[in-house]
């Protein structure tokens, strides 16, 4: 009896279209993701359920999304006292207080979805040069008195991630309690041997949620993206380098590195260093910090005194929740704006939600300008970039493509009044997938500041115009929209 391979194939075709319905529906997503996945099931057979088992379930339930109350609970009646306060305009006795007042509704979406204090006092210095970036960060490091918390997307083994550790590992010797926490993912080839003199020293260092292993954790789709320095919980970083030799400038592949951190001392530490703890509690299950405890209110939280005027939230967002308070964040900037928004991002893959914010603000006369790399550091995303591009283009939005090396800022400035600086790109992943920490600023000489920075890379990119996207082959077409099918997974 001869066997009918076509009845097989046929069996086999059918039978995987319906375990790929299955498989995706078991977990709530969103439509765009859920058809982008059955799309990777059913044309990838079993590849398809190999990725889809490393990079499509679901975060599951467990014990770090319930700590969140205990580490945020002392700012409960803060933030009380500041939503009153956002009531009385004769409260806001500064420039920077009143543009937060004006902005009240942005505020008090933060206060509400994120638990997010208004934190006055602050001193903002910003770095787009990853050399001065880390000469102050080891210049803060060297003189760090009590504690050291220090949480990066990358912490690669090389010539910057050597020095990083040195002197992490000089002050572990003198006393200096130092933590350290690191994205297996983000710092592949990164191991615990590398960070064994550290141990050797007195200081710790982990991978976040204790991934081990990058090949076998099933949780490797949800990636810590924080870029989180804190020394003595007086001073802080958040932007979005990272630590290894690329964003130093120092590749031969992407040549200048253009990005943007903040060093801030003031009030808004606080913000930085509940973060850090959250997720150190939730990645180490021996040294647990207790934020409630007066020690460690008195060692992690000191009392600062006034040192700056900026004011400013700390806005985490992650697959713990399905608020997307960073992205709400985005949408109300764009939707606030009177004149102008600019933005920088390396990966431009906006949601609808986002799509129709710039779309419509930019059809009511805002004049909206985005700048994107003009190189590739992940093709399926970069591909994805270039169709956003070209059809925010024709929408009106001016997009540039930057020239002068590889644009990794995560940027957002309003009327040069609201800045939002962080570890959150523009796209679906930063949104829905990793864990983001964003600072959200008011203030019109930061604002100014960052104005400034960002026409300066402006006189670096290139405009790109419906004709030059028109005049692109039908293959690029092709890989443009392909990659826009799977932009909710990438």
């Amino acid at each position: 009896m001869a066997i009918d391979w076509m009845l097989i194939w046929h069996i086999i075709v059918i039978g995987n279209a319906l375990f790929a319905i299955i498989t995706v529906f078991r977990q709530p997503r969103d439509i765009a993701a859920t058809w982008a996945w059955l799309l990777v099931l059913v044309f990838l057979p079993l590849l398809g359920f190999i990725i889809y088992a490393f990079f499509g379930r679901k975060l599951p339930k467990i014990k770090f999304f319930r700590l969140k109350g205990s580490v945020k609970k002392h700012v409960k009646h803060e933030l009380n006292e500041e939503k009153a306060m956002l009531k009385k305009p004769k409260d806001a006795d500064t420039p920077s207080k009143k543009i937060a007042w004006e902005s009240a509704n942005m505020v008090r979406m933060f206060m509400n979805s994120d638990t997010s204090p208004l934190y006055d006092n602050n001193k903002i210095d910003v770095f787009t040069n990853g050399d001065k970036l880390m000469d102050q960060m080891f210049d803060d490091i060297k003189n760090a008195k009590s504690s050291i918390n220090l949480e990066f997307y990358t912490f690669y083994a090389d010539k910057i991630g050597k020095k990083v550790l040195a002197a992490l590992v000089e002050k572990a010797k003198e006393g200096v309690d130092v933590r350290v926490i690191y994205d297996s993912w983000g710092s592949m080839g990164t191991t615990q041997r590398f960070f064994k003199p550290l141990f050797e020293a007195g200081g710790h260092a982990y991978p976040f949620l204790h991934t081990h292993s990058n090949f076998f954790d099933f949780r490797v789709n949800f990636r810590d993206h924080h870029k989180i320095l804190v020394i003595d919980g007086e001073h802080g970083y958040v932007g979005g380098f990272n630590i290894g030799d690329q964003y130093m400038g120092w590749s031969k592949k992407f040549g200048n590195w253009q990005d943007c951190s903040i060093r801030i001392h003031g009030n808004a530490i606080y913000g930085l260093q509940s973060q850090f703890i959250l997720d150190w509690n939730a990645t180490d299950g021996k040294l647990q910090i207790n934020p409630n405890n007066p020690e460690m209110i008195k060692k992690y939280y000191p009392i600062i005194h006034t040192v700056g005027e900026a004011v400013m939230q700390i806005v985490s967002s992650g697959p713990d929740t399905s608020m997307e308070q960073i992205k709400i964040g985005y949408i109300k900037m764009i939707e606030m704006a009177k004149h102008k928004v600019q933005i920088t991002t390396p990966y431009l893959i906006p949601d609808p939600s986002v799509l129709d914010a710039l779309k419509i603000a930019s059809m009511s006369g805002v004049d909206v300008q985005i700048i994107v790399p003009d190189m590739p550091d992940h093709p399926f995303v970069y591909r994805a970039t270039q169709y956003y591009a070209s059809q925010l283009t024709k929408l009106g939005v001016k997009v540039y493509y930057y020239n002068n090396g590889f644009m990794h800022a995560k940027t957002v400035v309003v009327d040069d009044k609201i800045v939002s600086v962080g570890s959150a790109n523009m796209d679906y992943r930063s949104f829905k997938l990793n864990f983001e920490i964003n600072s959200f600023t008011y203030d019109e000489e930061f604002g100014k500041r960052m104005g400034k920075i960002f026409e300066e890379d402006l006189k670096k990119s290139t405009l790109q115009t419906t004709k030059m996207f028109e005049s692109e082959s039908w293959w690029l077409n092709f890989k443009q929209h392909f990659s826009r099918l799977l932009s909710p997974i990438l």
